[in-house]
């Protein structure tokens, strides 16, 4: 869990409510949800042994953007819906390919591939895993 600092705390729902001073008039800060807290994280010792590959394989596998990895409190990590069947999906190279084409942040990338589209009624790493690649990265295109 994503520890959270002292002048931030948890809402129920899906808020981060910040409470910040203003001229003495304490204010209440809506932030929307962290589409991130609610994912299962691999660090690359849990990929190491998941995936039966050296670390040095697994930094490989992030240089190579066969996996995307965001650091997480300092903490190099990758969605465990990345990895299937013991193994990293391989869909995700070329979305990733193409959204680092565009210009997108390892961050970005992570984020929109684990976020509900409108247009593929999904998040785009489900269809992803679903086999709607084409789909997924003919959308991807038009993020430009």
């Amino acid at each position: 869990m994503t520890r959270v600092s002292p002048c931030i705390r948890r809402t129920p729902g899906i808020s981060l409510g910040v409470l910040r001073q203003a001229n003495g008039v304490a204010n209440s800060i809506t932030v929307a949800h962290d589409v991130f807290d609610d994912l299962e994280w691999l660090t690359v010792p849990d990929l190491v042994e998941v995936l039966g590959r050296t670390q040095s394989q697994v930094r490989r596998l992030i240089e190579d953007r066969h996996l995307v990895a965001v650091r997480r409190d300092g903490v190099l990590v990758v969605p465990a819906s990345f990895i299937r069947d013991r193994d990293v999906l391989t869909e995700l190279h070329g979305t990733a390919i193409v959204l680092s084409d565009l210009h997108f942040t390892d961050d970005e990338i992570v984020r929109w591939l684990v976020s509900e589209d409108d247009a593929l009624g999904a998040t785009p790493i489900d269809a992803l895993r679903s086999g709607r690649k084409a789909e997924v990265r003919r959308v991807a295109m038009t993020l430009a």
